[in-house]
C-alpha cells in the first residue's frame, strides 16, 4: 500500500486574527491566509493571545493543555484553548493567561510587552509539551518576533530546534522595544547570543524576528523597498538581510467580500448588474446620512493616525467642499486622534449637506461604503500593501491613493496603458485637491457607460488569496528543501 503523503503543517503565531479579534489589516491576513492554505491542502493552525471578545464567548472552545511558564521569580499558569468547530476553516488555538492574557482589548496596556513576552513563551512551552513541530513556523509582526530566537536558543524548546521560520513585517514602525532590565522575563537562553535580540542598546523583537527567521516577507515589494529605506531605526538591518527577503502582496478573502453574497449590503450584485446594485447601496447610505444619491462619493476609511494622512483630511475637506461646492460629498468612517476627531465633527457640522462622519470602527458600515461609494480615497504616508484599496476595487469603487507602499503596487493611474485608479506623489493637502479634481472631473465628464466599464475593470482584477497563497508555499518549499 502507497504511504499517504503528509500535509505540511504551518503554525501562524500572530496578536490578532479576523473576526477574532481585530485592529488593522494584520488580523485580516492571518484570518484569511490559513483559510486559503487549508483549500490549497496545506494544514494551517494558528495561536493567538486569549481576549474578552464577542467571537469567543459566542463559539465553543475547549481546554486542550494547562501548564505554567516562568518569568523570572513568577509562576504564569496557562491554559490552551481550540476551538471546537474550526469555523473559520483552520485550526485556532487561544493562549490564556489569568491576570495577563484575558483582558478586552489588543493593545494599550501598561504591561503589554509583559503579555507578547507570555504569549509566546506559552505557545512554545505548549508544542513542546503536547509534542507538536510543525513543518514551518510562520510569525508575525513583533509580537511573535522572539519565537525564531528562542527556538533555536532556548535549551527549553530544543524539540523544535531546526524547523525553519519565516517572518512577515506587517508594520516596521512598531518593534516592541523593552529595555534590558526586563530580561528576567524571558525564559534562560544561551547569553552570550543576547546580540541576536540587541538594536542599539535595546531589547527589540522585531529585530531579532529579521536576524534569526530564516526567510522575512513584506506584504508588498513596495514595502519591501521602502523598509530599506524608512523602517523606524531598522533600515541597515534590513539591507543586511536582503537576501533572504521577499515581498508578497496581500490578498483578500472573497468568501467575506463578495458583491453576490455578502449579508451587509443593501443589494448584492455582480459585473452584470453592477450600476444598479452601487446605486441601490448608495442610495440606501445617502437616506441615512442625508447626502444627494446623485452626486459622485467620496469616502475615507481607516484610523485617524499621522501614518495614515489622517492629519490632511480637516484642511482638504474644507478646500474642496467650498471649491467643488454642490458637485460632490464625501463621508469618513473611522476613529483615532482625538483632537482631529473633533475638528472633523465641527467641519461636519458646518458641511452637513455634503460631509457625512462616522466616528468608530463598523464592520456592516465598511461593507456599505465600499459597495455605495465611487471613490475611495488613501492619502497614507505608510501602506505596508493596504487593504482597503482591495475591498473597494472589488467592490467596484475607483481608489484615489497616495503611490506608496503596497498602493503603488496595486492601484494603475487612469492615464496609464490599463490604468483604474488616481495615485498622488505627496501626502498634502494640494496634491490631494489635485488627486480629487481629478476624480471629480471623470466622474462629471465622462458617461455613465464608461464609468460602468471602469468599475468593471476593478472587480475583474485579481487580488484574491489564491494568488498570494501559492507565493508563500513555494517560500515554504525553498526552505523545506
Amino acid at each position: 500500500m502507497r504511504k499517504q503523503k503528509k500535509l505540511m503543517h504551518i503554525f501562524h503565531f500572530a496578536a490578532e486574527c479576523y473576526p477574532v479579534a481585530k485592529v488593522g489589516g494584520l488580523a485580516d491576513v492571518v484570518g484569511a491566509l490559513p483559510k486559503y492554505q487549508q483549500k490549497a491542502g496545506l494544514k494551517a493552525s494558528v495561536i493567538i493571545p486569549y481576549y474578552e471578545k464577542p467571537f469567543i464567548k459566542a463559539h465553543t472552545f475547549i481546554d486542550v493543555y494547562q501548564g505554567y511558564i516562568q518569568q523570572g521569580a513568577e509562576s504564569r499558569p496557562y491554559s490552551i484553548l481550540r476551538e471546537l468547530n474550526d469555523s473559520l476553516g483552520f485550526e485556532l488555538f487561544l493562549v490564556k493567561i489569568p491576570g495577563l492574557l484575558d483582558r478586552p482589548e489588543i493593545y494599550s496596556y501598561p504591561d503589554e510587552y509583559e503579555q507578547f513576552l507570555a504569549y509566546q513563551h506559552a505557545a512554545l512551552d505548549w508544542l513542546c509539551a503536547a509534542g507538536i513541530r510543525p513543518d514551518i513556523i510562520h510569525c508575525h509582526d513583533h509580537h511573535a518576533g522572539l519565537i525564531p530566537f528562542y527556538i533555536e536558543n532556548a535549551q527549553q524548546f530544543d524539540f523544535l530546534k531546526g524547523i525553519p521560520t519565516v517572518a512577515t513585517v506587517h508594520n516596521g514602525q512598531y518593534q516592541g522595544w523593552l529595555d534590558w532590565d526586563n530580561a528576567f522575563l524571558l525564559p534562560s537562553f544561551d547569553t552570550w547570543k543576547w546580540g541576536l535580540v540587541d538594536w542599539n542598546g535595546l531589547i527589540n523583537p522585531l529585530a531579532a524576528l529579521i536576524k534569526c527567521c530564516w526567510a522575512y516577507t513584506t506584504v508588498s515589494e513596495g514595502y519591501l523597498q521602502e523598509l530599506y529605506q524608512e523602517a523606524n531605526g531598522l533600515e541597515s538591518l534590513f539591507l543586511a538581510e536582503k537576501e533572504k527577503s521577499y515581498g508578497i502582496i496581500n490578498g483578500i478573502d472573497t468568501d467575506v467580500w463578495n458583491t453576490k453574497t455578502d449579508d451587509m449590503l443593501t443589494a448584492n450584485f455582480s459585473l452584470t448588474n453592477i450600476t444598479k446594485g452601487k446605486d441601490l447601496n448608495k442610495k440606501t447610505l445617502c437616506l441615512t446620512y442625508h447626502l444627494d444619491e446623485n452626486l459622485p462619493l467620496i469616502a475615507f476609511i481607516g484610523r485617524f493616525a499621522f501614518e495614515k494622512g489622517a492629519d490632511i483630511l480637516p484642511g482638504t475637506l474644507l478646500r474642496v467642499l467650498e471649491e467643488f461646492k454642490g458637485r460632490f460629498n464625501f463621508l469618513i468612517l473611522g476613529s483615532g486622534d482625538k483632537k482631529l476627531e473633533q475638528t472633523l465633527e465641527q467641519i461636519s457640522k458646518d458641511y452637513s449637506e455634503h460631509f457625512a462622519l462616522y466616528i468608530g470602527y463598523n464592520e456592516e458600515l465598511a461593507h456599505q461604503v465600499y459597495a455605495s461609494a465611487d471613490y475611495l480615497f488613501m492619502p497614507s504616508r505608510v501602506e505596508p500593501c493596504g487593504l482597503n484599496q482591495l475591498y473597494a476595487m472589488r467592490y467596484g469603487t475607483v481608489p484615489i491613493v497616495r503611490s506608496t507602499g503596497g498602493l503603488r503596487d496595486t492601484v494603475k493611474d487612469l492615464d496609464t496603458a490599463d490604468g483604474y485608479g488616481i495615485l498622488f506623489e505627496n501626502a498634502t493637502v494640494e496634491d490631494a485637491i489635485e488627486a480629487i479634481k481629478r476624480a471629480l472631473d471623470f466622474w462629471h465628464k465622462t458617461n455613465s457607460n464608461t464609468f460602468s466599464f471602469l468599475q468593471k475593470k476593478l472587480m475583474k482584477l485579481d487580488f484574491s488569496w489564491e494568488r498570494s497563497s501559492a507565493k508563500y508555499t513555494e517560500l515554504y518549499n525553498k526552505l523545506i528543501d
